[in-house]
């Protein structure tokens, strides 16, 4: 069983840097889908960005694209994501988890339901 403990967060001004750890443990193929999602109070959770281990792609929501990358450092078994050029609506609870390989396959890689096993989640607090 895959358990996912997150690190990182905290507070930053508009146009500050973020980096967000998500440490798995447990058994964790190399070609599992793993993404990135948040939620802000009042809203549903969205996925911002996951990539597809075995295969390197990586997807990402429009607003994060050019601002934000994910990436894996399987040897760590370690999810990063790192968040530049932070905007105050980017302020949410950051949750990373893990799917198998179908979870990114076709484009679904940001349903909520593809993905079985969820960290703690961190906060992002972005203040203008």
């Amino acid at each position: 069983q895959v358990q996912l403990v997150q690190f990182g967060g905290g507070s930053v001004q508009a146009g500050g840097s973020l980096r967000l750890s998500c440490v798995a443990s447990g058994y964790a193929s190399s070609g599992d889908c793993m993404g990135w999602f948040r939620q802000a109070p009042g809203k549903e959770r969205e996925g911002v960005a996951a990539i597809w281990t075995g295969y390197g792609n990586t997807y990402y929501e429009d607003s994060a694209k050019g601002r934000f990358t994910i990436s894996r450092d399987n040897a760590k078994n370690t999810l990063y994501l790192q968040m530049n050029s932070l905007k105050p609506n980017d302020t949410a609870t950051y949750y990373c988890a893990h799917g198998n390989g179908y979870t990114c396959y076709g484009g679904r890689w940001y349903k909520v339901a593809g993905y079985n096993v969820w960290g703690q989640g961190t906060q992002v607090t972005v203040s203008s």
